[in-house]
């Protein structure tokens, strides 16, 4: 079974920057650390979306697919493209804004996509910090990262009760006052400590 892990990146992640940090450095310090976390797990292929930021070739590794979509809502549908329209495949979409996501987080997902079609890793806030599921995207499923209350939505429009299942949930990194929830005793995120310290 062939497995991605994508972050999307998305310009409006910028804002979360504090006061004296650059935006930009900001949004590719933190896409370049979440980034490193899906493509340091095992039997995954990493893939970076972009939705409207150029540049993020710089930080990919050798051989990472940079797929342009325009909108989050395109996610998903860019997903078997990058892994040759194989069938059978998962997928898991990281939103970029989680640079200290314990990747174990993310393993948790796709062990849930043995008994549901699609698994949310819930944000502290609302909406999502990771999307797992079966490729193609089951039709009934369009998993909006900022929807305040997406794993209600999504078992509303599931065709069956158990579809839908849910992890451990993570913060991301919305608002500049976000930054204090990244937890300096955690390994990684080293891009962004560099820049916030």
């Amino acid at each position: 079974m062939t497995r991605v892990a994508a972050v999307l990146v998305t310009a409006g992640m910028a804002d979360a920057a504090p006061p004296g940090i650059d935006p930009h450095e900001f949004l590719m310090a933190v896409a370049e650390d979440t980034y490193e976390i899906v493509a340091g797990l095992e039997f995954v292929e990493p893939v970076i979306l972009s939705a409207g930021v150029p540049g993020l070739d710089e930080i990919a590794w050798p051989g990472t697919p940079v797929i342009s979509v325009d909108s989050p809502a395109e996610a998903f549908a860019a997903l078997p493209y990058a892994v040759g329209g194989d069938g059978g495949a998962e997928g898991v979409v990281v939103s970029a804004d989680a640079p200290d996501l314990p990747p174990l987080l993310i393993g948790k997902l796709f062990r849930a996509l043995g008994r549901a079609e699609v698994a949310v890793c819930p944000a502290e806030g609302g909406g999502a910090v990771a999307v797992a599921a079966r490729l193609p995207l089951p039709g009934w499923a369009d998993p909006d990262f900022d929807d305040p209350d997406l794993v209600t939505r999504l078992r509303r429009q599931a065709p069956g009760r158990r579809m839908v299942a849910t992890g451990p949930g993570w913060h991301r990194l919305r608002k500049p006052v976000d930054v204090a929830r990244l937890d300096p005793g955690l390994e990684g995120w080293e891009n962004t400590r560099l820049l916030l310290s």
